[in-house]
């Protein structure tokens, strides 16, 4: 197992940590093997009664590594893409997650809270969805999830900009349940878990499917992930990634449509 995510179950809660916090947790497709693991673990494993995400260091994730993203967009990316089996688990998982959420958590570190029962925000976090300047588009099933949380206006707003959006304002919106001070949030987090943990699993878990259509999610995954992969290999997504790996802004208006 990767010692880029930490796992402890410890009275029916198994928390998983992202610690990669040199690369402020950005996700590899080798994490996303392990986390897709331990979600499907969870659904046939009666000692894990509620999932628990937390990151280490300064930030909960950058989102996907994009020296990685690079590489799959210049067609040498891995055979697997984990990522997807992470996101169907997590659509499919009938187990309560809560997330923790510290600093930034950027792309699919805000589209993952979308599948989260509970979401706890430290005063300092921010969500980041820079999908379209990234030349990309939305996955994790946000393009139909998160403007039926918060609305089509905030939701293409959150989108089209990719501007951080604060605590307080997620908090407003309903996109997560509370707002923690900062060297709070695990302790809270935890206690959360622990109390959900403490109730019938059998009726979270049927409470959970009769919330959520698993299926219309995964199909929506589907449909995303045609569109992020047509984008991924676009004029455009070139100009992206080649501006951030030289650090400058990236001039879209010289690049054809696609």
């Amino acid at each position: 197992m990767t010692s880029e995510i930490h796992t402890d179950l410890t009275g029916g809660v198994l928390t998983m940590t992202l610690a990669r916090p040199d690369k402020k947790n950005a996700l590899t497709n080798e994490m996303y093997g392990v986390l897709a693991d331990n979600i499907e673990r969870a659904q046939h494993d009666s000692n894990i009664r509620v999932l628990l995400l937390q990151g280490d260091g300064d930030s909960f994730t950058a989102g996907n590594d994009m020296g990685e993203f690079a590489a799959i967009a210049a067609g040498n990316g891995p055979g697997e893409r984990h990522v997807h089996r992470f996101l169907h688990a997590l659509a499919n998982s009938t187990v309560p997650v809560v997330a923790a959420v510290n600093g930034k958590a950027v792309g699919v570190g805000t589209t993952m809270l979308l599948h989260c029962d509970v979401v706890m925000l430290a005063q300092d976090a921010q969500l980041i969805t820079p999908f379209v300047n990234l030349a990309l588009v939305p996955e994790a099933a946000s393009s139909y999830l998160l403007p039926l949380r918060i609305g089509h206006a905030r939701a293409f707003e959150m989108f089209a900009l990719g501007e951080p959006l604060d605590a307080q304002t997620a908090l407003a919106w309903g996109i997560a349940n509370k707002v923690c001070a900062n060297d709070q949030l695990r302790a809270d987090a935890r206690r959360m878990a622990e109390r959900i943990a403490a109730k019938p699993a059998g009726s979270l878990s049927a409470m959970k499917k009769l919330m959520r259509d698993a299926e219309r999610l995964v199909a929506q995954m589907s449909s995303e992930r045609i569109r992020f992969e047509e984008r991924l290999a676009s004029a455009e997504a070139r100009e992206a990634f080649s501006a951030f790996a030289e650090k400058r802004k990236p001039d879209f208006t010289r690049v054809a449509q696609q």
